[in-house]
């Protein structure tokens, strides 16, 4: 297991950021209702400013090299979750496959309830940013973005698009579903980046 509790370390002094208070408990938060995808017919896919578009089934994704991380949650709501384990596969891993093009500078992630999200290339393609389908050894449960979720501890979490099933790398900044409605585009938990300065 790689443990990258640490990191916060990168940003701040403190592993709980400020304005967040610490809870054993997982809320559960989501733009609408929880989809039920068939998996049968789940398919992720990688598009955009790459050398190779990515189409993978269920099973397709779940062959590919994973790993199990430690990491802090960090909810923008004002909550923290520390020592999760979630298994899946780095951000990394799939930009490899993709072949990321050179002109490649933001990231969308799109999830099965129509919710975005984005991110500069060079946020995401860190090992700690993790395509999760399980969390503290059992699969990722429906509500919290099951049976694939992205997962960003250097960032409040409504950057990592639960129920996700598609990746789009572009060359020109695009903003997301809570970034258009007022949300930080950056957020940085240690900085307290919860809404645009705009």
């Amino acid at each position: 297991m790689r443990d990258v509790t640490s990191l916060y370390e990168e940003f701040g002094e403190e592993r709980l950021p400020p304005g967040q208070r610490e809870t054993e408990r997982f809320p559960v938060l989501s733009k609408s209702g929880v989809p039920s995808p068939d998996m049968d017919d789940w398919e992720f896919t990688v598009t955009g400013a790459v050398e190779d578009e990515l189409s993978l089934s269920w099973e397709e994704f779940r062959d590919l090299p994973s790993e199990t991380q430690r990491q802090d949650f960090h909810c923008v709501t004002g909550w923290s979750r520390f020592d999760n384990e979630f298994a899946g596969v780095t951000f990394p891993e799939i930009a490899e496959r993709a072949g990321v093009r050179d002109d490649a500078e933001h990231v969308m992630f799109a999830a099965l309830d129509d919710y975005t999200t984005n991110l500069p290339l060079e946020e995401c393609d860190r090992p700690e940013v993790l395509f999760a389908y399980e969390l503290d050894g059992e699969p990722l449960p429906s509500d919290h973005g099951g049976p694939l979720r992205v997962v960003t501890p250097h960032k409040y979490a409504y950057k990592g698009a639960k129920w996700v099933d598609s990746v789009a790398f572009l060359t020109e900044p695009e903003r997301g579903y809570w970034e258009k409605r007022g949300y930080s585009n950056t957020a940085n938990p240690w900085n307290e980046e919860r809404y645009s300065s705009m």
